[in-house]
């Protein structure tokens, strides 16, 4: 393949500088011939004479991304000849980072495909080393969700948050309002749950003076503050039913009347619901409007439980220990975190968090190694309980593992198979397909 000469390089990096973000160009066989200015700032020099491969740059690898395990999306926009998207982990001089990649092939006159520009956006709202922030992790479970949440984030669609309780559902609603235009305006929270329907109706629109008894001066709903911003609604399956025509109508035409007035209220704003329960299955009983569920359902998420993600449990725990103990001293040994490994966190983050937290007050010193963590586990009794899910053998967990990411990924089993890293044929293979 014939490169472009190094006497080009300066004006390509110049052409380059047009993108407002980090961009690569990048040859058919993956060599970067130019960087542009964003790209300099954000992820270093890089020495061009060297022939450097993209691969190795942003991975440290000695292959290309879909021959070590990772999807590549050079090869993935060579193959269709199209722009292709994918969430990478990129090593750069502030260590591992999320970065969302976007590849534009660049045609010939021919219609064949020599370069290609890497269009390279830090994810700023996760973090996959030990860090103050809120979203942590590393594995596919993990890189999946957030892909979602940087695919979503940008847009206006109402995203419906899906997974056990203490799974971060509430830090994943506030990223995908950072990631949006409504960034500057305000996140509000209505946690749903235990809301009789005249709470969560004036909770939610507001009412007036007299209204009701106790109603003693007017007070402006969530929605209201909300405008212009992102409306959460948290625990979304526990909305009354009576309430929830209220809500659709809210939803469809963005008016709304607070409890005891007659002056109808406008509000724009981006709606982000969340829920533990099987949404599907309260339709079918009845219990959940159907009208609503497709309302809410435009961008579901789901958001992997710690034993989907128990590769991230070091990760995690080491970064919940950071949160917890502000003067550095204490330190996770390798033993703890074996213990924790083995555990079982029907609570997810939020009962791992409380473990680390019991830890802190029963270590005797800075060290919390793994009798600590016993001791941590044994004043919960359940903890010691034998598991009520039977042990299965190793190719029925990575069925099992496998039939959920190809669920995640919505029946796309190209990129299930992406993030498990494996071929396409082989997913088909392991599912008996």
């Amino acid at each position: 393949m014939q490169l472009i000469a190094s006497d080009q390089q300066p004006d390509l990096a110049a052409i380059l500088d047009g993108f407002d973000v980090p961009a690569i160009l990048v040859s058919a066989d993956y060599q970067i011939l130019a960087t542009n200015r964003h790209y300099r700032e954000a992820f270093g020099d890089i020495d061009l004479v060297k022939t450097p491969r993209c691969y190795a740059v942003s991975h440290g690898f000695s292959v290309p991304c879909d021959q070590a395990g990772e999807s590549c999306p050079l090869s993935a926009a060579r193959e269709s000849g199209n722009k292709e998207r994918v969430l990478h982990i990129h090593q750069t001089p502030r260590g591992r980072e999320h970065v969302d990649v976007e590849m534009l092939p660049i045609k010939a006159a021919d219609g064949s495909l020599k370069y290609f520009v890497e269009l390279l956006k830090p994810v700023p709202v996760a973090s996959a080393e030990i860090s103050d922030v809120d979203m942590v992790g590393t594995s596919a479970a993990f890189n999946g969700m957030l892909e979602s949440i940087t695919r979503v984030g940008p847009t206006d669609a109402s995203v419906l948050l899906l997974g056990e309780s203490g799974t971060g559902k509430e830090l994943a609603a506030l990223a995908i309002h950072r990631a949006s235009k409504r960034r500057d305006a305000a996140m509000v929270t209505l946690e749903c749950s235990g809301l009789t329907d005249t709470l969560f109706e004036s909770e939610l629109f507001g009412h007036v003076k007299g209204a009701f008894t106790g109603a003693i001066f007017n007070s402006p709903g969530l929605v209201q503050a909300a405008d212009g911003g992102t409306l959460f609604l948290d625990e979304i399956g526990d909305v009354p039913l009576p309430m929830q025509v209220k809500l659709l109508r809210l939803i469809e035409t963005g008016t709304y009347r607070p409890v005891g007035s007659s002056e109808v209220k406008r509000a724009d704003f981006r709606l982000v619901c969340a829920t533990h329960k099987n949404l599907l299955d309260m339709v079918k009983n009845g219990q959940f409007r159907q009208d609503l569920y497709y309302r809410i359902n435009v961008f579901p998420i789901h958001m992997p439980s710690l034993s989907e993600r128990s590769d991230d449990i070091p990760l995690l725990a080491n970064s919940i220990i950071q949160k917890l103990d502000r003067t550095g001293r204490h330190v996770l040994t390798d033993s703890a975190i074996r213990a924790l490994k083995k555990q079982v966190f029907t609570g997810n983050i939020r009962e791992l968090r409380n473990i680390l937290a019991r830890a802190l007050v029963l270590t005797n010193t800075h060290v919390i190694d793994g009798k600590v963590i016993s001791n941590c586990l044994a004043i919960d009794p359940q903890k010691t309980a034998p598991s009520d899910h039977p042990e299965v053998d190793l190719k029925t967990n990575e069925i099992r593992y496998l039939q959920a990411l190809v669920a995640r990924c919505h029946g796309d089993k190209n990129k299930a198979a992406a993030i498990a890293g494996i071929s396409a044929r082989s997913l088909y293979r392991k599912l008996g397909e």
